[in-house]
Parts: structure tokens; C-alpha cells; sequence
């Protein structure tokens, strides 16, 4: 009989001890708690993904969180003096010339401990093992490799690229958190030109190169698609300097989209560069048309009428 009631008081305890374990639900919630209150590398974030680690190593969750924390460690800023007037698509933080007319200028630059990244690295790149479907663990490692490569954003393009390939040409169907069902071609098309921008804004010629790379990338599968012919003309007119390829791409576009704002504007601001008032003749009619703005509106029709 006592050895009976043994038994069941250890298979009680057993229960008791089994249920009181933490899910991996239960470690996401406290810590998006605590990362909300703390930071994502704040007070206690590490003993707490500790803990989940050893629980649930496998848990893509934690594997995303442990990417944050040991990325965003990783970081710290610092200040550096250039001769140029942008460094990152930024203004200097402190604009400086000295007596001969030599810029001096003073910007924020972010500098990265390599042991902490590579800990970041490896732990979002087994989450996307695990979760190869997830498109925002593949955005939060391009992400950190445009941060850490800046001027140079290689391995960041590479997977760029890389997606764009799986997406049109291996047919990978993506999931993003708080999108109900796969994510659509419309909302892809937008987040890789979110990508775009961002090269053509950081603005040094491996970025111009790679806003191009890019651009060709998702044409290759969205044929004239005046979006990213659209970043072509750019490409031409802001940084070869190519106004006469930049309005083949412009025109490519109003051919069959001749309310497209973008190229119509560059189109103006093209034929202004070059001085010539026929080629902005022939665009300001349209801009009055299209354009929903009455400000752009009117200075067009004033400028026409001055013309």
C-alpha cells in the first residue's frame, strides 16, 4: 500500500512539474514584454533568451530573438571626419571648412563587434533553415548586411538577388507576419523597391550599381514594369549622367502609362538640365493633366504659359 502511495505522489509531482514548464509561446510573450519595456538588448533580454534557448533551441522565435539582441549588441556609433558633403545619403553632423576651403565634415558612423555579429548571423540563418518560408527573417539578415556593409552592400545584394530569383523563378511562396495567406506578387514588387530606394539613397557607386542590379533583377520577370523602369531612368539621368538613355526608359514608360507622375516629373527635370524648352513643352501639358496636386498644377500651368 505505501509503495503504491509512493508511486502516485512522484507521478503527481511529475505533473505538477511538467505543467509548470514554460511553453515557447509563453517565453515570446515575456519577451516582447520585456524588449518593449527594456530594448532589444536591455536588462535581463539575455538571461531571458538564455532560458528559452535551453528549453526550445529550435524555436525560431527565439532564434529571431537571439538574432536581435546579438545584432543590435553588436552596434555602436561614433564620429569621423570626411571630405564629402553626404556619407550614407546623410548630412554631416557637424558641417566644417577650414581656412583653404578644405571640407572637414563630421558625420555619425555606426562601427560592429565581429564576435557578436557572427553570433547574429548564425542565429537568424538557422531560423530561416527552419523556417525557410518566412520572408521577414530574410529581410532582418539583408537588413543588418546593408548596415555592416554600407558603402559596399555585396553580401547584401546577393540575397536580394537571391530572392528574387526564388520568388519569380522557383516559385517560393512567402509568409510575413500579420499577412493572412501568402504574400502577393504586389506587395514583393513594393518591398524590393523599398530596397531600391534605400541603395539609391545610401548613393555610393556600388549602391547606384547595385539600385540598377536590382531594377534589371525584376525585370527579368516584370517586364516593363514602370516601377523599376522607372529606376532605370534614375539611374541614367542621377548618376551616369546619361539624360539621353534616362528618357528612353521615361518614355518607355508614358508609352503605355502616360499618367505616371515619376517619369513625367523626370522628363521636366531632364529637359530643364538640358536647356531644352521643346522637350518640356511637351511634357508640362501632360503633368497639368495627371497630376493630383492643384500646387504642381498651377506652377506647371504658369511655367508653360511663361514659356
Amino acid at each position: 500500500m505505501m509503495k503504491r502511495i509512493v508511486i502516485t505522489l512522484v507521478a503527481l509531482f511529475a505533473g505538477i512539474s511538467l505543467s509548470a514548464q514554460t511553453t515557447a509561446e509563453e517565453y515570446k510573450s515575456r519577451y516582447d514584454l520585456l524588449s518593449a519595456k527594456v530594448g532589444m538588448a536591455g536588462l535581463g533580454v539575455e538571461t531571458l533568451i538564455g532560458k528559452w534557448e535551453k528549453d526550445f533551441p529550435d524555436d525560431p522565435g527565439m532564434l529571431e530573438a537571439k538574432f536581435l539582441f546579438y545584432s543590435t549588441k553588436s552596434m555602436s556609433s561614433r564620429v569621423i571626419q570626411l571630405p564629402q558633403d553626404r556619407y550614407l545619403g546623410r548630412d554631416p553632423l557637424i558641417p566644417y571648412t577650414d581656412s583653404l576651403g578644405v571640407k572637414k565634415n563630421y558625420f555619425e558612423d555606426t562601427v560592429f563587434d565581429e564576435s557578436m555579429l557572427s553570433v547574429a548571423d548564425k542565429s537568424i540563418g538557422r531560423a530561416i533553415a527552419i523556417r525557410p518560408e518566412r520572408l521577414d527573417y530574410r529581410f532582418a539578415r539583408i537588413n543588418y548586411l546593408m548596415s555592416y556593409e554600407k558603402e559596399s552592400p555585396d553580401m547584401a545584394m546577393q540575397e536580394l538577388l537571391g530572392l528574387v530569383q526564388q520568388t519569380y523563378k522557383e516559385k517560393q511562396a512567402w509568409t510575413f507576419p500579420g499577412v493572412e495567406g501568402p504574400v502577393s506578387d504586389a506587395a514583393f514588387q513594393a518591398f524590393m523597391q523599398d530596397y531600391c530606394y534605400s541603395l539609391f539613397k545610401l548613393g555610393a557607386p556600388r549602391c547606384f550599381e547595385g539600385f540598377r542590379e536590382l531594377s534589371e533583377a525584376m525585370l527579368r520577370y516584370r517586364k516593363d514594369d514602370p516601377v523599376f523602369l522607372d529606376n532605370l531612368g534614375s539611374y541614367y539621368l542621377v548618376y551616369k549622367k546619361d539624360s539621353k538613355t534616362a528618357l528612353k526608359y521615361y518614355n518607355k514608360v508614358l508609352k503605355k502609362h502616360p499618367d505616371d507622375l515619376t517619369a513625367l516629373r523626370n522628363c521636366i527635370v531632364l529637359a530643364r538640365h538640358e536647356k531644352n524648352v521643346k522637350l518640356e513643352k511637351k511634357y508640362l501639358p501632360l503633368l497639368i493633366q495627371y497630376s493630383d496636386n492643384p500646387t504642381e498644377k498651377a506652377s506647371a500651368e504658369a511655367r508653360l504659359k511663361a514659356m
